[in-house]
Formats: C-alpha cells, sequence, structure tokens
C-alpha cells in the first residue's frame, strides 16, 4: 500500500476513461462516413488535420463558426431520443457559413455529460455524421467531456465548430444589396433550434402538455415536432450562388426575421416583407395563440417557416425560385429592398 486510500481513483471521482476507450472505438467507423477528400487524420488523435486544396481558389478566405442546440436538448432528454440533435448541431454552424458564401470543409463537436452514457453519446455521434454528410462536410475530431457533479443526471450539452473556405472575390457580405432587388424566402422545417425556451414555456409550463400527446395540428406528437431537425441548406445554397450572383443571404436564427435580415444590409437600405406571402407551418400558430404572443415576438423569437432569406436581382428572381423548387426546396418571393431613411427601422411589414 502506498498509503492513499484504494478508493481514491479517477473512477471512484466519477470519470470513467474505459468507458471513453470504448466511445472513441465504437465512433471511429460511423464517423469515417463523413470524410472527404482533404482529410489525413483519424479519430482518437490529438487533433484533427485537413488539407486544403486551393488550386482552384484565387484569394481564399477560411470561415468560421461556432454554435450549439440550445434548450432543444431539453426535448431529447425528455424523449431519450438523440439520434437528431446532432443534426441540428451541424446545421447551425454549417448554415452560418455557407451564407457567407463559403462551403465547409470539416467540423468538430464537443459534448460534455455528467456521467458518459456510451450508447446515448454514440448515437448523437450518428446525428452529427449524418448532418455532416448532408453538409458535405468532415467531421475531423472533437472532444467527450465527462464532468461529474456539473450536469444533472441524463443531461448534456453540446457544441460545435465549422471550418469553411471561400474565395474573397464571392463572398457575400450584403455590400451589393440595392434597392429594388427582391427577397425570396425558403422555407424552415419548423422551429429549427430556437426560441425553445419560450416553447418549452408554453407547451409544458402553461400548457402541461406531455411530449406524447397528439397534436391534431401538427399531424404527429408534440415531441417529434419539437424534436424536428434544423434544415441544413449547404447543398441548396452552393448550387444556387454557382449560378446566380446573389447580393446578400441571411441565416434566420435567434432573433428571427427581426434582427437577422437587417445584418446584411447597407444603412441606407430597408427591406418591405409581405407576411401573406409564405406559408406558416402550424407551430407557429399554435404558440401565437397559446402564448398570447404579439407579431413582434414572434417575429424575433422564432423563424416563422423561413429558414433563410436570399436577396436577388429583380431580372433574376424568378429563375432562382425555379431552381430552388427543382431542387426540392419550397420557395417564396417574399418582399423587396427599398431605400431607408435614418430614422425608419431596417425592416418592415406589410399584409
Amino acid at each position: 500500500m502506498d498509503g492513499k486510500d484504494k478508493d481514491d481513483s479517477y473512477a471512484q471521482a466519477g470519470v470513467d476513461i474505459d468507458a471513453g476507450n470504448l466511445f472513441v472505438k465504437r465512433i471511429q467507423p460511423i464517423v469515417s462516413k463523413s470524410f472527404r477528400p482533404g482529410v489525413i487524420s483519424n479519430v482518437g488523435g490529438f487533433a484533427g488535420l485537413f488539407s486544403l486544396n486551393l488550386q482552384d481558389v484565387k484569394n481564399p478566405v477560411l470561415v468560421s463558426s461556432t454554435d450549439g442546440v440550445g434548450t432543444k436538448l431539453k426535448i431529447a432528454f425528455m424523449m431519450d431520443k438523440h439520434d437528431t440533435v446532432g443534426i441540428d448541431l451541424v446545421a447551425m454552424c454549417v448554415n452560418d457559413i455557407v451564407v457567407q458564401g463559403a462551403y465547409p470543409l470539416f467540423m468538430l463537436d464537443y459534448i460534455a455529460a455528467g456521467k458518459l452514457n456510451v450508447d446515448r453519446t454514440v448515437d448523437i455521434v450518428k446525428g452529427i455524421v449524418t448532418g455532416c454528410e448532408e453538409a458535405e462536410c468532415a467531421l475531423i475530431g472533437g472532444e467527450t467531456a465527462e464532468m461529474p457533479d456539473f450536469y444533472k443526471e441524463g443531461e448534456y450539452d453540446l457544441a460545435g465548430f465549422v471550418v469553411g473556405l471561400a474565395d474573397n472575390d464571392q463572398l457575400l457580405v450584403g455590400s451589393e444589396v440595392a434597392m429594388g432587388h427582391q427577397l425570396i424566402g425558403i422555407a424552415s422545417s419548423g422551429l429549427h433550434s430556437n426560441g425553445y425556451s419560450l416553447a418549452r414555456r408554453i407547451f409544458f409550463d402553461k400548457l402541461k402538455m406531455s411530449v406524447t400527446a397528439y397534436v391534431e395540428e401538427f399531424g404527429r406528437t408534440l415531441g417529434e415536432e419539437l424534436l424536428e431537425p434544423t434544415r441544413i441548406y449547404a447543398k441548396t445554397i452552393k448550387n444556387v450562388i454557382r449560378n446566380y450572383r446573389i447580393s446578400g443571404i441571411s441565416h434566420i436564427t435567434g432573433g428571427g426575421l427581426i434582427d437577422n435580415v437587417p445584418r446584411i444590409l447597407p444603412k441606407q437600405c430597408k427591406v418591405i416583407v409581405n407576411t401573406t406571402t409564405w406559408n406558416t407551418p402550424p407551430v407557429f400558430q399554435f404558440l401565437r395563440e397559446a402564448g398570447n404572443l404579439s407579431f413582434r415576438e414572434m417575429m424575433r423569437t422564432f423563424n416563422c417557416g423561413l429558414g433563410m432569406i436570399m436577396i436577388v436581382n429583380d431580372g433574376d428572381t424568378d429563375e432562382v425560385l425555379s431552381r430552388l423548387r427543382a431542387m426540392g426546396e419550397i420557395a417564396y418571393r417574399v418582399g423587396e429592398v427599398a431605400s431607408r431613411k435614418d430614422d425608419e427601422d431596417p425592416i418592415q411589414f406589410t399584409e
């Protein structure tokens, strides 16, 4: 004996190194499905390695983003269903760089829990890999942190980090947005990954609903509606910007239309959005009525049915809409860019 209590070990403190090693072993063949040309490392190393091919890029710019899934994870905990939140994680990161004109190269993830549940964490990674395959980017590494006493039993948190590549001449920063340009809205799949703190308050605290409750308006259970994965628009946007000069693109995340569309507008411009031009999924109407929410609260909290806004030249609008629909997207002409006075809001709504 060395004088130490025989129970003084990392395992006794709540960290299971063997479980961590088993987890890495199990996810290696899963993660490798996402690999693309450029990946030169494998899961389990100290760092992920990616070789850049800049042959067709004149002035390369690396574009990066980091994000999480937010309290949508609470729905996964309630349903004990963990194979889709990884898709949300990829979507929240990737959608933020594709709107800048970049295409994603690789992604890293961070999964933290009080105690590592190998099966559950493998399910999470399966979702991340599914999202990466959809976004055509590689999952080249990450971190799984076991933090006893930090998270409640059965709970965890996710974060993602994505790096993409763009040509400086092709970056979309909104500088080309001008009066007369048209707004095209691309449909969301539902709440995506924003507004869940308010949605949970309405559904569970106010209405006392269960995730297993069947909701006629949704055509499925509440839990299924709330866990619907966030749309990944990478392939769609890559296709469109390869064929048309787009003025700007806005990812409609936290802050809704009200906060996100103005982020890509020059100071002299505003947008006028016609709220009758797109179909709003039933979940948003349900939330508005049940929560007695104002129009502004809805438009600043939720995407209200539009996951992306593209701003295009008036002459290209019909062709871009046709291309989007040919790719299976539900898309609408939802407004236009107009001249803005100093005291005007950068976004206005009409019916």
